[in-house]
């Protein structure tokens, strides 16, 4: 199984190679095996990604925002016409199953690179007068060369979540893949080249921290987008903020899925579930403090471990599967080793807790019961498929623990009394939350956190405001008074 791009990076639009970078191997997470191996950027490679990515802008920016748009709608349509291409290459990158990737993947990249599409032509200022007849009007201008960084559990998406609104409003891009899942940000590169945009727009460039550090300070960059965890984010926002420069950043969280005793059970589980064991429990707005009321906590720990014990787990490649292996071995240690934390503390292990042996990173979905909120488990972002169980018996009370924690990206409040669901989320402190449903992000909608969870909106009308500065322009009609 070999997934070998044609080169590492991508820059000026065409392929490039320098193999006197340090190695990238890319595992397939289902096997342990290597069908990959990518080179770090060099530092004449990134100095050529960001000049490239200059140049190109200036041109792009001088577009007709329909003229842009025009080159992101072929874009989507083309990611579209091959997303079992590109869903089987996220499958190999990641281990997700290709029951998740054929419709989560490459096509709500494709959705974020035409909902910006449509957007910008439709971007506007203000005329505002300030009296005797002279007025002030506003345009909004383009920041210039924005500096992607992903993360590895959606590296398709997280690739065109960045690019679709910084490319529509009239930046390039040079983004930098997480170096454990590089393959899918290049074949976006070649699309947007195939689709129209001027070589050097959107640049792709592997390596590691240095690689990204080297990219958030140069000089040549005004804008930082990063999704990542809390401690990258604490060191990309200083380095950026030595150059004054823009920055969103969407980091971790432990979001809290609130079910009190009158939602429907089946729909409750079916979202604690999604929140936990989807892309096997990789997702940063997971609900993985599931808060249930106690009148509906027995029923709901039964029924839970009969419809988690039927997950069908396995090869990712095989579309009857539901749950893959974790990214790495690494990641895979880390959360056994939150599971025997969560035993040692005294939580009551439901179902699952397990490695599954064999080949691939694999590990049983997990529940524990009878969670508190000083459990390490309860309070660490686990990134794996552990749920957490804790329950509650009132409103104000639930309120307060769900907010006791630092991260502040999701929320979620199942109830059958839709004035309770909404108070409820009004007071929940976080970026999205969701009633009835969980985990579910169109770009039509804003996305980010609060607290240490990340700064700045992705996606929606919000994005406007992180990928352009706005620019007033008094006009003057009268003589200039003037003291001396």
């Amino acid at each position: 199984m070999r997934a070998q791009p044609e080169a590492s990076h991508f820059i000026d639009g065409a392929y490039v190679e320098d193999t006197s970078g340090a190695p990238i191997e890319c595992r397939y997470a289902a096997t342990g095996e290597v069908i990959a191996t990518l080179h770090e950027a060099t530092p004449a490679l990134i100095d050529r990604a960001l000049d490239a990515a200059q140049r190109a802008q200036v041109e792009w920016a001088a577009l007709r925002p329909v003229e842009r748009g025009r080159v992101l709608h072929k874009a989507a349509d083309i990611i579209r016409a091959r997303n079992r291409e590109l869903s089987e290459l996220e499958t190999l990158d990641t281990g997700k199953p290709l029951q998740e990737t054929l419709v989560a993947d490459a096509t709500s990249g494709a959705d974020a690179l035409e909902y910006f599409a449509g957007f910008v032509a439709t971007v506007t200022g203000q005329t505002i007068p300030v009296g005797g007849g002279d007025f002030v009007y506003t345009t909004r201008e383009p920041l210039g060369v924005c500096v992607g960084i992903g993360a590895w559990n959606y590296p398709t998406q997280i690739a065109c979540w960045k690019a679709a609104p910084a490319l529509a409003f009239g930046n390039a891009m040079v983004f930098k893949p997480s170096d454990v899942t590089p393959l899918c940000a290049l074949k976006l590169a070649e699309i947007l080249i195939e689709a129209g945009a001027p070589k050097g727009l959107f640049n792709v460039v592997q390596g590691r921290g240095g690689v990204g550090a080297s990219l958030v300070t140069d000089s040549r960059v005004a804008k930082v987008s990063l999704t990542g965890s809390v401690p990258t984010g604490r060191k990309v926002y200083a380095a950026a903020a030595e150059g004054i420069r823009h920055v969103t950043m969407e980091l971790g969280g432990k979001s809290p899925l609130v079910i009190f005793d009158d939602a429907s059970l089946e729909d409750a589980i079916g979202a604690a579930m999604l929140g936990n064991f989807y892309s096997t429990g990789q997702i940063c707005s997971n609900g993985t403090r599931v808060f249930v009321q106690k009148g509906l906590k027995e029923r709901f720990l039964s029924r839970l471990k009969e419809r988690t014990d039927a997950i069908v787990i396995g090869e990712p490649m095989i579309e009857a599967t539901q749950m893959g292996p974790m990214i790495t071995a690494d990641q895979l240690g880390k959360v056994m080793g939150y599971i025997a934390q969560g035993k040692a503390e005294g939580a009551r292990l439901i179902t699952g807790g397990s490695r599954i042996e064999g080949p691939g990173n694999f590990v049983q979905p997990t529940v524990f019961a009878d969670v508190t909120d000083a459990m390490v488990i309860a309070r660490e972002e686990i990134f794996g498929p552990v749920m957490a169980v804790l329950d509650f018996e009132t409103e104000d009370e639930v309120i307060a623990r769900a907010n006791a924690t630092e991260f502040g990206l999701a929320a979620g409040v199942f109830t059958a009394d839709l004035a309770r669901a909404h108070r409820v989320a009004a007071k929940l402190q976080a970026g999205t939350c969701w009633i009835n449903a969980y985990n579910l992000t169109p770009v039509e909608a804003p996305f980010g956190g609060s607290k240490l969870s990340g700064v700045g909106r992705e996606n929606g009308h919000a994005a406007l405001e992180h990928y352009t500065e706005i620019k007033s322009v008094y006009v003057g009609v009268n003589p200039v008074d003037a003291p001396y």
